[in-house]
């Protein structure tokens, strides 16, 4: 068995908007200047505690719970005027629907979101029913500590030799060498591709149809799956 898990803003869907757009709220409800969107873009994949700590700088640490705060409220806010929705990136559905319908292969997700987040996620795209493991930021370590893969590790019964982590980050790149597992980047995402090589990546691919013979080369499953 092979246990595939997936980052999601950045590689599943895109939610820089609502990101920058949470931040902003979040920053302005607290008197300070929003940061530009470079350095935003660039901790998204971080849970949002860290990622606002590391955005407010350590001279205004004591005012990230407040930042964190008005960007939940904002978030939940709009999700109740319908109006929280990232899109998935080409090619998404179809992928996840051809490696779910595959007996000696489990999906998973390890996110910096938390788990209302991933849920509403699931929901607005009908992803129901396809991941057997998530991992989220109020329940693990922020990446890149390995607490995310190694729970869904544990969760699973795979091995890390046979886990794959797909992120857009180096925070996933470097979350997967931490817990030993292969890790393939994607370039359509936050972070460079010669950031997640560097990070770790063994493989950055360009469009998610190709993640599938990729996954064949990296975990070299031969005809198991065709």
């Amino acid at each position: 068995m092979y246990l595939i898990v997936f980052d999601c803003d950045g590689t599943l869907v895109d939610g820089q908007h609502s990101v920058l757009q949470g931040i902003e709220v979040g920053f302005e409800a607290v008197g300070l200047a929003a940061p530009d969107r470079d350095a935003v873009v660039d901790t998204i994949g971080l849970s949002l505690d860290h990622a606002i700590a590391q955005l407010a700088g350590p001279e205004h640490y004591d005012l990230v719970p407040q930042i964190s705060e008005a960007f939940r409220r904002e978030k939940l806010s709009r999700r109740a005027l319908n109006l929280d929705y990232d899109p998935l990136y080409p090619g998404v559905v179809e992928v996840l629907q051809e490696l779910a319908a595959m007996d000696n292969v489990l999906l998973g997700i390890a996110t910096g979101k938390h788990m209302r987040g991933v849920k509403h996620m699931i929901d607005v795209h009908g992803l129901h029913n396809m991941f057997v493991t998530i991992q989220t930021a109020d329940r693990a370590p922020s990446k890149p500590n390995p607490g995310m893969l190694l729970q869904a590790m544990g969760e699973t019964g795979i091995e890390a030799n046979n886990t794959v982590m797909v992120g857009d980050t180096t925070y996933d790149m470097l979350m997967a060498r931490n817990a030993g597992v292969h890790g393939i980047g994607v370039s359509w995402g936050y972070h460079k591709r010669r950031e997640l090589v560097r990070a770790g990546a063994g493989h950055v691919i360009d469009r998610f149809s190709t993640l599938v013979p990729t996954l064949k080369e990296v975990l070299d499953w031969a005809e198991e799956v065709a």
